[in-house]
């Protein structure tokens, strides 16, 4: 029995003893404590025990060994409220800090939500700007070839208008030299003098072909008319007679034309006239100072000019 009561305690068993505090005060408490003043109260009954059976008694220990074991068991207990204490606040401290956590997760999927929308707006913009600045590049260099197409145009033209300033130069000379023969150059006795020229009225009646051999001879051509003064000269001649108008024949049919080739700027026909046909030639002038037509081959009087 006694080998069983010094073996190895139950240390995760509780035991309950009374004993005698204080008989002065003849008081009995009955309390609840650890293992190990169990395994000492043990200890003295085992003792008591050997010496009423005649055993080797052995001494208690002193009251100091056990409030030794007192103070060990009330440290354990203080030093393990204080790491409950300390667990309920790590708990505590990581419940807040994992709520911070989760709010600064939060605001930190927030902001790279945002950071994300706002570089797809960049690219998006980037990509506007790019397609703007390849149009702009393109409109840029269709501007280029235009301005390279006006400069071109515009050499051209700085050319012409050299040309034409020499050439208008030039006529001026020529107007010049031309009125200073005017000035000074006489009509032939029987001519009539009208601006620049010279205007002959034959009295004898020929044929269109035979009146201009004849303004030939006399170094000069039948009359052409140019304009509306040089019209109402030549109608004060008075009567009919030939200008020099004819009708000639073209692929395309006839039409009128002066004898030195050039076209008609202004006419005077008279109604019912200024059709061209084969073998047509101009007249002046009717009743109206208008030009009529007549065959080649009709005798009529003629003007001629030099």
């Amino acid at each position: 029995m006694s080998s069983d009561i010094c073996g190895e305690p139950d240390l995760s068993k509780k035991v309950r003893y009374s004993r005698k505090e204080q008989e002065d005060r003849g008081e009995w408490e009955q309390r609840e404590v650890d293992i190990y003043e169990s395994t000492d109260d043990i200890r003295d009954n085992d003792t008591n025990f050997q010496a009423h059976e005649g055993g080797p008694q052995t001494q208690s220990p002193p009251s100091v060994q056990k409030g030794s074991f007192r103070c060990a068991t009330l440290a354990l207990r203080v030093l393990c409220l204080l790491m409950l204490a300390g667990i309920i606040i790590l708990s505590i401290c990581f419940g807040w800090n994992k709520s911070e956590y989760d709010k600064l997760h939060n605001s930190y999927i927030q902001f790279l939500d945002k950071v994300l929308d706002n570089m797809s707006q960049l690219q998006s913009s980037y990509d506007t700007l790019s397609q703007n600045n390849s149009d702009i590049q393109e409109e840029v260099k269709k501007l280029k070839e235009k301005i390279k197409d006006v400069t071109g145009n515009m050499t051209q033209l700085q050319s012409s208008y050299d040309k034409l300033s020499k050439n208008h130069s030039e006529l001026q000379e020529e107007v010049k030299k031309l009125k200073e023969k005017i000035e000074g150059k006489w009509c032939p006795e029987g001519w009539r003098r009208f601006g620049c020229s010279c205007y002959f009225k034959s009295t004898e009646s020929k044929t269109w072909s035979e009146s201009r051999r004849d303004c030939w001879y006399k170094g000069a051509d039948l009359v052409m008319i140019n304009s509306k003064e040089e019209q109402e000269f030549v109608n004060e001649f008075g009567g009919f007679f030939w200008i020099g108008l004819r009708a000639k024949q073209t692929s395309g049919g006839s039409k009128w034309e002066w004898v030195d080739g050039s076209a008609l700027t202004e006419t005077f026909w008279a109604e019912g006239h200024g059709n061209p046909s084969s073998g047509s030639r101009g007249v002046c002038c009717d009743d109206s100072g208008r030009w009529t037509g007549s065959h080649y081959s009709e005798s009529k009087t003629f003007i001629c000019e030099k």
